[in-house]
């Protein structure tokens, strides 16, 4: 068994100018309807979840292969923790590599929105 980590950080403010550039066009784009839901228009968790997709694809390391933000779908269960969903294209990329779990963890503090993913590879699968 392997493992892949992939962190990231960002401002929140980013993503208040985001969507006050872009409105729907941007919200549509990046989250998913299950994600909005979840999220409403609070920025930071919106930030949150931003940074966990942008972890989970330094954690798949898809090189040049292109992978949708909806594609990576953060899930927030009702006693309060999340988990990764992947669809299309980041489901098959996770596929292809032998990824057999994911886990996740977001965190958002005044102005900064972080996430920490780790894949686990099964045994034989390409490290890369």
């Amino acid at each position: 068994m392997a493992l892949r980590v992939g962190i990231d950080l960002l401002s929140v403010e980013e993503v208040r100018e985001a969507i006050a550039a872009h409105d729907r066009r941007y919200l549509d784009r990046i989250y998913t309807s299950a994600e909005l839901h979840d999220c409403g228009s609070d920025p930071q968790r919106l930030a949150a979840r931003f940074a966990a997709k942008e972890a989970t694809i330094k954690a798949l390391r898809p090189g040049t292969e292109a992978v949708p933000w909806r594609d990576i779908e953060v899930r927030r269960h009702p006693d309060g923790w999340t988990d990764l969903e992947l669809h299309g294209a980041a489901a098959e990329l996770a596929h292809r590599q032998g990824v057999t779990d994911t886990a996740v963890s977001l965190t958002h503090d005044g102005d900064r929105a972080s996430a920490v993913v780790v894949v686990e590879l099964g045994s034989g699968c390409r490290q890369g």
